[in-house]
């Protein structure tokens, strides 16, 4: 009995990953299909021009794709700052409200994009803020943040605060202690959370959705072909692009943190 549920539960486990991750392999098919505008499977035949097109005849790619790049990194920036300063507040003072103020600093990656991207929306419109690519960057701060927060404040946990005390005990100032103690310690936690930050930022459609004004992200882009297609396989190129830019950082945040008790990758 016991190797029949196991062998059931393998099995469910597999169609599971095959529900998540066949689309996935599908995109990547069909970046390489013949057919322009429809598509067939399997596909009538297999061919790289896409990717060349994508390169060379798309300029409307380029706009859309530094400006996800510029976004992600000031975000990413703006949230390392931030969630680092919010965490070492949190884990190393104790005060009235607590658990509640750490319930509201993690709504904004709990609570679901729409509702996130209208109360922004709501707000910018009440503060009389333009709509533009400073729009954007905020809205996918207030999430970012959430990310490098979950990360460092499982390291400051872990950090002793003898530590520190040794340290001013031994005459460093603050910000040698930061340089010498804090820095070396929080370090893989604070790049992991950033690349995460990153990739989420990167492609991000809900949010930048509500925040944006006649600005195109790459992801925005990537729905508008969608929607009026031209050439499928260009945007399957583009997409592929998009999972990498998403999928590596990811991963290497993992690979950093994999012996330690930070959240990589907990939240979105």
């Amino acid at each position: 009995m016991r190797s029949e549920a196991s062998l059931t539960l393998k099995l469910a486990a597999f169609a599971g990953l095959m529900f998540l991750h066949l689309p996935i392999l599908l995109i990547f098919l069909y970046a390489f299909t013949t057919e322009e505008q429809t598509f067939q499977f399997p596909p009538p035949g297999l061919t790289t021009q896409w990717f060349s097109i994508a390169w060379n005849d798309r300029p409307d790619i380029w706009p859309p794709l530094y400006l996800s790049l510029k976004v992600a990194a000031i975000s990413t920036l703006l949230a390392m700052v931030l969630g680092t300063l919010v965490a070492a507040a949190m884990a190393n003072t104790r005060f009235f409200g607590r658990e509640q103020i750490s319930l509201l600093i993690l709504l904004p990656i709990a609570l679901p994009g729409v509702i996130t991207g209208i109360s922004l929306r709501s707000a910018f419109s009440i503060m009389d803020l333009p709509f533009s690519t400073l729009t954007i960057i905020l809205g996918h701060a207030t999430f970012c943040i959430v990310i490098v927060y979950n990360n460092a404040v499982a390291r400051f946990r872990r950090l002793s605060g003898g530590v520190l005390e040794a340290s001013a005990d031994l005459g460093a100032n603050a910000v040698q202690t930061f340089f010498y103690i804090l820095l070396p310690n929080l370090g893989t936690a604070l790049l992991a959370g950033g690349m995460l930050a990153f990739a989420l930022s990167f492609d991000e459609v809900i949010v930048t959705t509500f925040t944006a004004g006649q600005q195109s992200t790459l992801p925005i882009w990537m729905l508008q072909e969608l929607i009026r297609p031209r050439q499928r396989p260009v945007t399957n190129v583009v997409a592929i692009v998009v999972f990498g830019a998403t999928v590596v950082p990811i991963l290497l945040a993992y690979w950093l943190t994999r012996d330690g008790g930070e959240t990589a990758g907990g939240g979105k």
